[in-house]
């Protein structure tokens, strides 16, 4: 098999429209298993490991973060300049498999599968994420909530690359509850919860949280947020239920899915609401 090494990612993103069969390759903890198994035969690959710049987390004037897509998930987990609403994505990182998964894979490799099962989608929906893409035509960006657009599936057009993700400031008094339930420790997600939530005083006044794993792809309900600031919990869980979709796979049947979101989004919004010094 042949294996280029460009030196950019618009060279990349030229030998991926010159070859739709080859892949590129970064950590490859997903591409590698995916060829064990048969579902990707690739004819070439292409390696991003001398492509500078895409391996390193870094915080920005403005206080906002960008990952490079190479971002290994020992370096995420591991960043400490994440500030409030920021921190889902770290703890999500973390959570990932185990170390030594989390030694090789990296950020871009991770959701560019688009897994709604996975751990950043719904860390990086709850943080207000933003896609840095490049591709043959150039560049773009694509917000978290427009990026995973379907089970397995997500907004990169044929030839295009993450190139980086970049996440906002948000309030930085805000606090992060990633909620993830498995089967055995280490396990991709049956489902997974990202709460990110600031209070003023005893008042929650800002809101996201992400559900996965009981959908083509991680959601939020905008209606939900707002009744849960209004004070309204029950009302917020059922509305985030109702908009569940979930499948039934080997980990757990779509009615297991549906029964035990609700207490896994209760559990999250209230240890949340206790981080963050309210009621």
């Amino acid at each position: 098999m042949k294996i280029h090494k460009p030196a950019t990612l618009q060279e990349a993103a030229g030998l991926l429209a010159a070859d739709d069969s080859a892949q590129c390759i970064a950590g490859g903890a997903t591409l590698v298993a995916m060829m064990n198994s048969g579902v990707v035969e690739p004819s070439a690959l292409i390696s991003l490991a001398n492509i500078s710049g895409l391996n390193e987390v870094t915080k920005a004037s403005d206080g906002s973060v960008i990952i490079g897509a190479a971002t290994k998930h020992k370096t995420v987990a591991a960043f400490d300049s994440f500030s409030g609403a920021q921190n889902i994505v770290g703890i999500a990182a973390g959570k990932i498999a185990h170390p030594p998964i989390r030694n090789m894979g990296t950020i871009g490799g991770s959701v560019a599968v688009g897994d709604p099962a996975a751990d950043y989608p719904t860390a990086l929906l709850a943080a207000e994420a933003t896609f840095e893409i490049v591709g043959p035509a150039g560049s773009r960006s694509i917000p978290a909530d427009e990026f995973f657009d379907g089970f397995l599936s997500t907004a990169l057009a044929e030839a295009e690359l993450v190139q980086s993700i970049q996440l906002p400031a948000g309030p930085e008094n805000a606090v992060a509850v990633y909620d993830k339930i498995a089967k055995i420790d280490g396990d991709i997600a049956i489902m997974s919860v990202a709460v990110v939530m600031a209070s003023s005083g005893d008042r929650c006044d800002y809101l996201r949280v992400a559900v996965g794993g009981c959908g083509p792809t991680p959601y939020r309900v905008a209606e939900a947020e707002v009744k849960f600031i209004n004070g309204d919990l029950d009302v917020a869980i059922e509305l985030l239920v109702a908009a569940s979709d979930p499948m039934s796979d080997v980990r757990g049947s779509a009615d297991y899915r549906r029964k035990v979101l609700p207490r896994v989004l209760r559990r999250a919004l209230i240890t949340a609401q206790q981080m963050g010094g309210g009621e």
